[in-house]
């Protein structure tokens, strides 16, 4: 079982090896996926694609026998296409989505992670539905098949997406339903309130208002405040209130084997933590104070 655990984390990109580096580093941690941003999450300045080494982590992939499908692409968090009180910060924001289904395009990737976005003020149903209209303007320019994942929230501040109703209502506002999926975070899911320690009705309950074939990647996180909290603060594997028996179970559920599990738990004295955390959901056993002896 353990070499087909989909099981992953964020990477960076950096120079001098840009996507080769990010295989590189998916790789040093075990991994069978990765999630990666394709410039600074923080601003839409990106390098041209024929500067990051592409086709050299490609090859890399393949001889690792990484399935390159199961690589997700990070939107930058800058884009809030839910708002229109702020004309140009929203065409920038279709804009940047845009591009950034292109680039993703550009590595051979499937699938865009994107934050919904919030409402400022104007309340859901105003936010959601100026957030179908605008994945509407980027689908029809943008030329490819990759699928925007709408990322569940947690509640925090005017955020939407945040329960699976709010989802659904995105899609099926779409009229390009079959570019649109999610991903579930299980801190901001548990932030929201949802109760993960039953995944089996978590997933029964999103079968029914969105559709599991809907689900195109999980993000694996444990969650450093209580169930409802609205706070979206990650913590490490064992170390939160969701608990890393409840994080195994998801890993392993067979319901979704074939879905990728990302990582994007917090770094420990400015070290990744990856590999310990893979390691330990591979073999499914938590290590006593490993966080401590890291």
């Amino acid at each position: 079982m353990e070499e087909k655990l989909l099981i992953g984390s964020h990477v960076s990109m950096n120079a001098p090896e840009f996507y080769l580096g990010s295989v590189k580093e998916a790789i040093s941690y075990g991994s069978t996926a990765f999630m990666f941003y394709t410039g600074a999450p923080q601003n839409s300045y990106r390098k041209p694609l024929s500067e990051l080494k592409i086709q050299e982590g490609r090859k890399l992939l393949l001889d690792s026998g990484i399935d390159e499908s199961k690589i997700i692409v990070h939107a930058p968090y800058i884009i809030n296409a839910a708002n229109k009180n702020k004309p140009d910060l929203w065409e920038m924001s279709i804009k940047t989505i845009t591009s950034e289904l292109k680039r993703t395009a550009g590595f051979n990737c499937k699938t865009l992670v994107l934050h919904p976005g919030n409402h400022v003020g104007n309340g859901f149903d105003v936010a959601i539905e100026t957030l179908a209209e605008a994945l509407d303007k980027v689908f029809e320019q943008d030329g490819t098949d990759v699928k925007i994942a709408l990322e569940t929230m947690c509640g925090k501040g005017t955020e939407i997406g945040i329960n699976f109703e709010q989802i659904a209502k995105i899609i099926e506002l779409s009229h390009h339903k079959d570019r649109l999926g999610v991903c579930l975070d299980t801190c901001h899911t548990s932030d929201y309130g949802y109760d993960l320690s039953d995944f089996d009705a978590i997933l029964d309950d999103f079968d029914k208002i969105i559709g599991l074939d809907r689900l195109l990647v999980i993000h694996l996180n444990d969650s450093k405040n209580p169930r409802g909290a609205h706070k979206d603060r990650h913590e490490n594997l064992g170390y939160g209130f969701i608990g890393f028996e409840t994080l195994n179970k998801i890993a392993h559920n067979p319901r979704v084997s074939n879905i990728p599990k990302i990582l994007e738990t917090p770094y420990i004295n400015e070290k990744p933590p990856y590999a310990p955390e893979i390691k330990m959901l591979k073999s499914g056993q938590f290590v006593e104070n490993w966080k401590e002896n890291f």
